[in-house]
């Protein structure tokens, strides 16, 4: 007799990419569920028990970081990983400390996420590697934390970074430099 499938909740507002994760969890035998925002996600998970959560950072006004502490409250056995199109290091230590076991970067695929649960002992090829941040990824990375730090507030984040607020308006509104 096997053991029950493992309980997803996929918690992201970009819907396809919700579908799509559902599809490639149920093909590998995991029930899943989604949810579009917080508000839908712990009305489930007032009802249903998850072993498992993939939570998106950005879901539309909502912080996927709340919806971590939320989420741990209501069930303290789940089992978080944060996806993001938007990494830094900050968010990640910050998802973390909420409660979640891994962070990654979006795209990840299925074999990523698993991994990231702790299921990379199948999967011997997906053993991390270190690979050092390139500078342009380490000013990105810094800037987030101090915008974090600032409570998202750019004038006061730009003083503390000793910029222009323009300057690093336009960093802002690029796109997160890869590793």
């Amino acid at each position: 007799m096997s053991a029950a499938p493992t309980n997803f909740l996929i918690v992201d507002d970009d819907p396809t990419l919700a579908r799509m994760l559902e599809r490639v969890l149920q093909r590998r035998g995991f029930s899943t569920i989604s949810a579009s925002d917080a508000t839908q996600a712990l009305q489930l998970a007032s009802s249903v028990n998850f072993e498992r959560a993939i939570v998106d950072l950005k879901l539309g006004s909502d912080s996927g970081l709340q919806l971590i502490r939320e989420l741990k409250l209501r069930q303290s056995e789940i089992a978080i990983v944060m996806l993001t199109g938007y990494s830094s290091i900050s968010t990640a230590v910050e998802a973390v400390k909420l409660g979640a076991v891994n962070y990654l970067c979006k795209p990840a695929d299925a074999d990523e996420i698993l991994a990231a649960f702790g299921e990379q002992k199948n999967h011997p090829s997906l053993e991390p590697t270190y690979t050092p941040l390139s500078i342009d990824r380490l000013e990105w990375e810094h800037i987030q934390k101090i915008l974090q730090e600032n409570d998202g507030n750019i004038s006061a984040t730009a003083r503390a970074l000793g910029m222009h607020r323009r300057t690093l308006q336009r960093k802002l509104h690029k796109r997160p430099v890869k590793h």
